[in-house]
């Protein structure tokens, strides 16, 4: 990376029904990559049509979405930013009227109405993300990241609240772990030598408990077969919300973990020039942004210039975002966090 500064994976809803790239979205992750963000992540990217977590979603399930993908990741690559395509399957998450049939989990789920996976489908997942990758590199991209996050499949099959299986898959922290040392494996031996691997991974909140998240991210790192963590922290300055993990932030947990040569990031409202310098001066070797890029797309290069850059203030117009490189889509996907956009709905 030039600099220390990555773009969230983030939801936008402006890819095609089919999963392919739109001309939008192009313009969103571009516009990042030439305002100076050192990596450029997709926003999550299905690796199986089944997987699907929203509408207007990027797709890597097909090896039609190839093309688009190899624009996106040259252009991504002439403004002199790594690239990364998010790989992620939503499992019992994926709304049915979207994928029209009942959601996937690693055990059946009443509340979602998800029904659970066979051990050969689960197999077959751990070949979509593989395969996923394979595509991306083919279109050539610097690397992926596993959404290991969010309440999403990997999410699931890690949280032993939600995987409830007694198979390999299930039971010990180490069966639950199985569908994600699986599908690193997978890239790492299909995709070429100097491909990038990341993952993502929250530490609370969609059955995710702290100690557990810890022991995983201390296996990844003593592996040393990705190249880096993406923290997904909600908010880098508050402390955990288990009670007996209280009196110091969630971030410093993270930060005190043996990481040899694998690099560490986190998110979570690092909103300002100077939110991103305390986060590097505790010792993250990098931080990833999602509303101040949005409301600045050249975010990194203010910061260079500014060392007490703030962002705009909130709400925006929409025809402020839409100067960003934010579709009238985006805009109004957006209106979903309180207080972001003013005025009338796009």
């Amino acid at each position: 990376m030039k600099n220390r500064f990555a773009l969230a994976p983030m939801t936008n809803l402006q890819s095609h029904e089919d999963g392919a790239l739109s001309d939008e979205e192009f313009c969103w992750l571009t516009k990042r990559a030439e305002g100076g963000y050192g990596m450029t992540m997709t926003c999550a990217s299905h690796v199986h049509a089944l997987g699907q977590g929203f509408e207007g979603q990027l797709g890597c399930f097909h090896d039609g979405h190839v093309e688009g993908l190899g624009l996106l990741a040259s252009a991504i690559r002439e403004a002199r930013s790594l690239s990364s395509v998010q790989l992620h399957h939503a499992g019992m998450r994926s709304p049915a009227q979207i994928i029209r049939e009942r959601p996937l989990c690693p055990s059946e789920n009443l509340r979602s109405g998800a029904r659970a996976l066979s051990i050969d489908e689960v197999r077959d997942l751990v070949e979509a993300f593989v395969r996923a990758a394979e595509r991306a590199d083919e279109a050539g991209f610097d690397g992926v990241e596993v959404h290991g996050a969010h309440g999403y499949l990997v999410c699931q099959f890690l949280s032993a609240e939600i995987n409830k299986r007694e198979d390999d898959y299930g039971g010990s922290l180490e069966n639950r772990s199985r569908f994600l040392w699986e599908i690193i494996a997978g890239i790492r031996a299909r995709c070429r030598p100097d491909f990038q691997v990341g993952v993502r991974l929250s530490p609370e909140r969609f059955g995710m408990r702290l100690p557990e998240v810890l022991a995983v991210s201390q296996r990844l790192f003593d592996e040393g077969n990705i190249d880096y963590l993406d923290a997904s922290l909600w908010d880098v300055f508050k402390e955990p919300e288990a009670s007996d993990h209280k009196g110091r932030t969630l971030l410093s947990y993270f930060l005190e973990l043996d990481r040899g040569h694998t690099r560490l990031g986190a998110a979570g409202k690092i909103e300002t020039a100077a939110h991103a310098r305390e986060c590097l001066d505790q010792g993250l070797d990098f931080v990833t942004q999602g509303r101040s890029a949005i409301l600045h797309h050249d975010f990194p290069r203010r910061c260079e210039a500014d060392p007490n850059f703030t962002p705009a203030p909130l709400p925006v117009t929409p025809a402020y975002l839409a100067a960003e490189g934010l579709s009238p889509t985006f805009v109004n996907y957006m209106r979903g966090w309180k207080g972001f956009v003013s005025g009338d709905r796009a």
